[in-house]
């Protein structure tokens, strides 16, 4: 998200306005207070923006209003600002969590980059947030299905139309690509919800287990994966028990059902049964905008299970998981997540298959999508946040067809 705000607090009202022309020319939405007591009001947990203080000021210090806003927000930055000569007071400040410290005078350049740094590890602070209360709330496609791109929208829509349908499921998509996820989704999507949701592989799944598995999970859903490697005989079977009812079926395909059944591998009434409700997972290589979105929230989920603190995501970083194609898909992505939280090397960063013309407007088009989507798809905000004059940005929607309406 394009965090730009900050608080800057100082009770010399000179020394004040001066930094504050300093933030308003580099473009930060600086609000300015000359005291604890006048900032306070401005310090809560989901401030969007970091805070600039000065150590010594009257009554209430810099030190005091590091520990209030960490009390409001223990992740909250918070940059001081030390008079000449006081660095046992800037290791007192850096012992106590500030962010950083900065002596008095202090270059705009050296003001700038601080901020800049600190700006960038709220934003990521705060998405992370943003991502897991939306793993909290709403329904279980928006909360399971990530993605800005109009195909993980559609995706979305397909599956709540699904999960209404009531009808068997076929989910296609390459491996990786999270098909048993999506299963999950429609069962939780649809009125069948509150029943069992049973996965089962297909291969070797024979008339007897299947038989046991149908019957576990009556009133629910059974997901089979890997559809095309159920035994012929089991195939036979399972149509029976769809005759029969009691249970819903989805299932799981990365490969060609038509083609199957055509070379007769597969159940031609089955698929037939099947195809009336398809749904296609797209691979990551068609909707690199989306792998910004993915590795944050991958990412923040490693981290929550590792225990450790999120590492920041710098735009090199994106910029070279966009510039992969991703044959492994979610499943690889998820992988690349945990190494990078575990500051581990990732062997597989140059990728291959794409050319550089191809893996270039790839990467540049996922920037231009997750610029829009970071500013609610305010093109002016997201042109300066790339740092590209407003017709140059305007050019470059129309080249990739992207519009910043979709990104509201």
């Amino acid at each position: 998200m394009n965090v730009r705000r900050v608080l800057l607090v100082d009770d010399d009202a000179a020394v004040r306005e001066a930094l504050g022309q300093t933030l308003e020319l580099a473009e930060f939405d600086a609000i300015t207070a000359g005291s604890f007591v006048e900032a306070k009001d401005r310090i809560a947990a989901q401030f969007e923006g970091v805070i600039v203080s000065d150590i010594r000021m009257p009554g209430r210090d810099g030190f005091h209003l590091l520990d209030y806003a960490h009390e409001q927000d223990a992740e909250l930055p918070v940059i001081l600002l030390t008079g000449e000569g006081d660095i046992p007071m800037a290791v007192r400040a850096m012992s106590a969590g500030a962010f950083d410290f900065l002596e008095k005078p202090c270059s705009p350049q050296d003001l700038i980059s601080v901020i800049e740094r600190a700006l960038r590890t709220r934003g990521l602070v705060l998405e992370n947030r943003r991502l897991k209360a939306q793993l909290e709330t709403g329904d279980p496609a928006a909360r399971m299905i990530f993605g800005i791109s109009p195909q993980s929208e559609t995706l979305r829509a397909q599956a709540r139309a699904a999960a209404r349908a009531g009808t068997d499921v076929l989910i296609r998509g390459a491996r990786g690509s999270g098909i048993s996820k999506v299963a999950e989704v429609v069962h939780l999507c649809s009125t069948r919800a509150k029943g069992p949701f049973e996965k089962r592989s297909a291969a070797g799944l024979g008339r007897e287990g299947l038989e046991a598995v149908w019957q576990g999970c009556a009133g629910g859903t059974l997901f089979l994966d890997e559809i095309a490697q159920l035994p012929l005989d089991t195939q036979l079977a399972l149509q029976d028990r769809l005759e029969a009812g009691g249970a819903r079926l989805i299932a799981g395909s990365v490969e060609d059902l038509g083609q199957a059944a055509d070379e007769g591998r597969f159940s031609a009434e089955l698929y037939y049964r099947l195809e009336v409700m398809q749904l296609r997972i797209p691979a990551l290589a068609e909707r690199p905008e989306d792998i910004p979105v993915l590795f944050r929230h991958y990412v923040a989920q490693a981290a929550e299970q590792s225990g450790l603190t999120p590492p920041e995501i710098g735009e090199e970083v994106i910029a070279g998981l966009i510039a992969r194609d991703w044959p492994g898909n979610a499943r690889a992505l998820m992988s690349a997540a945990m190494r990078f939280v575990l500051g581990l090397g990732d062997e597989d960063a140059a990728g291959e298959g794409l050319g550089l013309t191809e893996r270039l407007a790839q990467v540049e088009r996922s920037l231009l999508a997750d610029a829009l989507k970071r500013t609610g798809g305010q093109a002016s905000a997201a042109a300066e946040m790339l740092k590209l004059p407003r017709k140059t940005f305007y050019d470059k929607l129309a080249k990739y067809g992207l519009k910043p309406e979709e990104f509201r």
